[in-house]
């Protein structure tokens, strides 16, 4: 005779403020992923403009659909079935009492982050990586690309890990648990790009989600993200022998 245990798989009334955001930050990053991965999508590009133009227009649709598919989606779709959760119960709003706290944080941060990522930046091994926009002849207009399009980008996954993922999951389990979970899955997104990077995200994610928490907002992770991006990619822009930056 088959027997199992005896387990409560009813749905009680707090689990949709767990399950929904876990399950739509999983369903949103294999969506983007494959999204931005595609290899029709980039045939695409590289079929219809010469190589340096795709490139860069390439990867600023991957950055576009990041914001959407990783902030705009998740969000909206949280906040119709959670009405009574707010875009500043996320993390998205400004607290007056903590933002000089926000500013110190940051530039404390960036203090500490810029020399590693500038060395780091300007290891080989990196090239593989960055900058992400592969045309060989950059000029300001690329560059200006890059930066906009990174700025975007993190904004919906900063918005995704730092604000839907991380507040969503403080109230329904506790401050530990939803930090053990949100790096789990930051560390993960990050083992396309190997092995260093991987470890890494599981200190700065650490960092960041207790920043978040203690000003209230996403934005010291958001704006140190974006440091983070840019002193990489322009660095790598500078080092990478494939590269080449010309004002005109």
């Amino acid at each position: 005779m088959l027997q199992s245990l005896s387990v409560d798989f009813s749905w009680r009334a707090n689990d949709l403020f767990s399950v929904l955001p876990i399950s739509l930050g999983l369903i949103c990053f294999i969506f983007y992923w494959f999204t931005s991965h595609s290899s029709r999508i980039k045939n695409y590009y590289h079929t219809k403009y010469k190589f340096d133009e795709a490139a860069y227009k390439y990867i600023f649709f991957t950055k576009i659909s990041g914001f959407f598919i990783l902030g705009v989606i998740p969000g909206g779709i949280c906040l119709l079935f959670l009405p009574s959760v707010s875009l500043a119960d996320y993390g998205l709003t400004l607290i007056p009492t903590t933002t000089l706290f926000s500013f110190v944080s940051f530039l404390a941060l960036l203090v500490i982050v810029f020399p590693i990522i500038y060395i780091s930046a300007k290891n080989p091994k990196n090239f593989s990586n960055y900058p992400q926009i592969r045309s060989k002849i950059w000029n300001k207009k690329i560059l200006s690309i890059d930066a906009i399009g990174w700025v975007l980008y993190l904004l919906g996954y900063e918005f995704l890990f730092r604000g839907i993922l991380l507040f969503s999951l403080v109230g329904a389990i506790g401050v530990w648990p939803a930090i053990s979970i949100n790096i789990a899955l930051y560390s993960a997104t990050h083992i396309p790009k190997g092995l260093d990077e991987t470890i890494a995200a599981i200190p700065i994610g650490i960092v960041f989600c207790v920043l978040t928490l203690l000003s209230g907002t996403i934005w010291i992770a958001f704006f140190v993200h974006v440091a983070i991006a840019l002193i990489n990619s322009f660095t790598a822009l500078k080092y990478n022998p494939a590269t080449n930056f010309i004002k005109s």
